[in-house]
């Protein structure tokens, strides 16, 4: 019996699969838009098998810039973000950005 085939080669390629479709659930933008988006994004990349998974997320990211008014450079301070409070948390507990040592402090 031959292997069942896998539609995703790691974790981050089903994550981001996932997160695709949860945002066109909820409305974010339609299958069109997403079409043109990954369409573009699969033309500027000539990707083989292994690259279009990263040609998804740079749709992903061209989609939400265009709904939400993001641009690059604030995509790459909050990855950024991420890292620093990924590596203030303590091993074993939830990663919030809020452990950020560069972030803003909370005004209550």
């Amino acid at each position: 019996m031959n292997a069942p085939e896998r539609p995703f080669d790691a974790p981050w390629q089903a994550q981001a699969f996932a997160m695709t479709v949860a945002l066109h659930e909820q409305g974010l933008f339609t299958w069109g838009e997403w079409t043109v988006a990954l369409s573009d994004a699969l033309k500027a990349g000539g990707p083989d098998g292994a690259e279009y998974y990263l040609c998804w997320v740079v749709a992903l990211e061209t989609v939400l810039d265009a709904k939400l008014g993001t641009t690059g450079a604030q995509r790459a301070d909050l990855e950024q973000a991420w890292h620093r409070a990924a590596r203030a948390t303590p091993h074993g507990q939830p990663i919030c950005l809020m452990n950020d040592p560069e972030a803003a402090p909370v005004k209550v």
